[in-house]
């Protein structure tokens, strides 16, 4: 999927486990790779590279840009965020994005030395699962108030909202279930083929 996004313009990919993103980096050695490990820990809801450990990881497999859970929630482990940025920088050398919730979280996020902030986590928390992706309200405050470069992630389900988004400011976008939900695309034929038998 990562080869096939790329062979069709995408400048980048962003990547969840240590095992998909060594193996991109394998068939896309001058890629950029955002890479995230997804790990749920007991009693936390931070679940996006909760702990230096799974940055470590990532990095390793071969990422250039670690994405991190910006929210203000508690980290398990006692880990700050501010503390995984700063290991993830000095011992890694690696740049950090901030998935973030809120503007009161990418602020944080700037100030703990995030280099890129993701409106990723929009729509995903205690505090903004009343809210529907994409945050455009978000992703403007977040650009009037930061001095960081600003990606637009969640929610995308068209190239008119990618093209929205950069209009509104955004560096960059991340496309994820509307270009990589083959599971989703091909359960939607599945149900509507079925449905079709069923009243045949």
């Amino acid at each position: 999927m990562a080869r096939a996004a790329v062979d069709r313009g995408a400048v980048g990919v962003r990547l969840d486990t240590p095992a998909h993103v060594e193996a991109a980096r394998q068939r896309l050695p001058d890629t950029p790779i955002i890479g995230l490990w997804k790990q749920t820990l007991p009693g936390s809801e931070v679940y996006i590279t909760p702990q230096f450990h799974h940055a470590e990881a990532i990095a390793a497999a071969g990422a250039d840009i670690i994405a991190i859970d910006g929210t203000l929630r508690e980290r398990p482990g006692g880990e700050t965020f501010a503390d995984i940025v700063t290991q993830v920088r000095e011992k890694l050398g690696k740049l950090v994005m901030a998935d973030i919730d809120t503007l009161e979280a990418a602020e944080a996020a700037e100030a703990a030395g995030a280099d890129i902030i993701g409106t990723t986590l929009y729509g995903y928390t205690g505090a903004t699962q009343h809210l529907t992706p994409p945050g455009f309200d978000l992703l403007e405050q977040t650009i009037e108030h930061l001095h960081v470069p600003v990606i637009c992630e969640g929610g995308i389900a068209s190239p008119q909202m990618a093209e929205q988004a950069l209009t509104l400011g955004a560096d960059a976008v991340v496309v994820g279930t509307a270009i990589t939900g083959i599971d989703a695309l091909v359960r939607a034929y599945q149900v509507a083929v079925h449905r079709v038998r069923r009243s045949g």
